[in-house]
């Protein structure tokens, strides 16, 4: 496992997990630490000050981490949190950047309400884990690119038969079924209340690649983090979450993007 990721996964896991939240973030954040979870202030303290109660108030804290994506100086990491013995169970969308000593500078999230029961039978997290293919990293983010470009943004949303396998479609979406046929009228809906705008990161390793985009649901700011799986040139397997963007006045830093 790669430096960058494991320092990603020991400041979830030793900080938050383990409860050394201000031990965790002096060991793998950078000079910086820019924080864009907009309840959060930026740097150590802003950690410290934010996990320290949250860690007092969820004494019982099952954290996994399902996936971990590291490419260049990017790391996506994909979590189910359990507080309390079920209490709140949460899936988390991390990204993180760091510096030339691997070290955590600047972090985005998107936290949503996990999901034990999809339309088709899955979970909010459940799934492909295994990265595979590297040699096709490349590609896979090339693909992805190209469909939020040419399907997501709605240009050309017709063009989604050459993104996504009509064979196989694994759809984690707590409203969606499985295969192509159930989310393609979605897809090409005129009506579709979900607009994407901009596309802020991609992290791709292998088979998997991982983006967080600006979009629109209704008319009002989203943060929205798509995971797909990709085999043979085409997305067989999607997982998502999304959250509001609070209004300016609340948040404790420079923004969530």
């Amino acid at each position: 496992m790669g430096q960058k990721k494991q320092n990603a996964i020991n400041l979830y896991m030793h900080g938050i997990r383990d409860g050394n939240a201000r031990d965790a973030v002096t060991k793998y954040t950078g000079a910086r630490y820019t924080q864009h979870s907009t309840g959060v202030r930026d740097g150590v303290e802003g950690f410290v000050e934010f996990f320290e109660p949250f860690i007092e108030r969820n004494p019982i804290r099952d954290i996994q981490i399902v996936r971990a994506l590291e490419d260049g100086q990017y790391v996506f990491v994909h979590a189910y949190q359990s507080l309390n013995n079920g209490e709140a169970e949460w899936v988390t969308t991390d990204f993180f950047d760091t510096d030339e000593n691997d070290k955590i500078i600047e972090h985005w999230d998107v936290i949503a309400a996990y999901s034990a029961n999809t339309p088709s039978g899955h979970t909010s997290t459940d799934g492909a884990t295994e990265i595979v293919d590297l040699d096709k990293t490349e590609a896979n983010k090339t693909l992805v690119r190209n469909f939020f470009e040419e399907v997501l943004t709605g240009k050309n949303p017709a063009a989604i038969d050459n993104y996504i396998s009509a064979e196989t479609y694994i759809q984690h979406n707590k409203e969606v079924a499985d295969g192509l046929e159930n989310f393609k009228p979605l897809a090409l809906a005129e009506d579709n209340p979900l607009v994407y705008t901009d596309l802020v990161l991609l992290v791709g390793e292998g088979n998997f690649v991982a983006t967080l985009c600006k979009a629109e649901w209704e008319g009002a700011p989203f943060a929205q983090v798509d995971l797909f799986r990709i085999e043979d040139g085409m997305i067989v397997e999607h997982w998502d979450n999304v959250e509001p963007v609070p209004p300016e006045e609340e948040w404790a830093n420079s923004g969530k993007f």
